[in-house]
């Protein structure tokens, strides 16, 4: 995580403006879900945050989950994954291993052995490639538990699954026969 509360502060209204709300600071994002920079520095200002390029540039660098990237010949910026506005992230069906990680709070467990997992908000289901991090999502919701997904299988019976820059694997959803009984911790 970045060292400073205003560097926290920052890297919550990028997620906000870069994956939910762009309006919030003025900001519209292309189809692909790319913000210019000189865009989003302003709106930022007009939102009463005083942020510079190189602290834009050093919050992203050293961001923990390389939720954004830059790119530089462009003069533009946008998150991997995450959003809840419509953007076509440009990436391709990728094989996943033969088993992938949800992470979540105990409280929705009944649920998800019902219902499965599904996008709720967001454009896609984000799943880890290991357990430790499914963990600490889960962790962020109340007491964590991991779910294992038989990606491999689910592949192939049809569902496409995508990676992130980040490393976060992406589906539609998860059919509850596709998890296993969760992991508590």
């Amino acid at each position: 995580m970045m060292g400073t509360p205003n560097d926290v502060r920052i890297s919550k209204l990028l997620a906000l403006v870069l994956r939910h709300e762009p309006e919030k600071v003025g900001l519209r994002l292309d189809p692909a879900g790319w913000a210019g920079i000189d865009d989003l520095l302003a709106g930022i200002a007009d939102h009463g945050m005083d942020l510079s390029e190189d602290d834009l540039r050093r919050i992203v660098a050293e961001s923990d989950k390389q939720r954004y990237v830059i790119d530089g010949g462009r003069r533009a910026i946008r998150a991997n994954q995450g959003h809840s506005v419509p953007v076509d992230l440009g990436l391709e069906p990728l094989a996943p291993p033969d088993q992938l990680y949800h992470g979540t709070a105990t409280r929705f467990l009944d649920e998800i052995l019902t219902s499965g997992l599904r996008p709720m908000s967001r454009q896609h289901v984000h799943l880890s490639a290991d357990a430790d991090t499914a963990r600490k999502v889960g962790s962020r919701h109340g007491k964590p538990c991991v779910l294992t997904v038989a990606a491999a299988r689910m592949a192939a019976n049809g569902s496409d699954f995508y990676r992130s820059l980040n490393g976060v694997w992406l589906t539609a959803a998860v059919p509850p026969v596709y998890l296993s009984a969760p992991e508590t911790t």
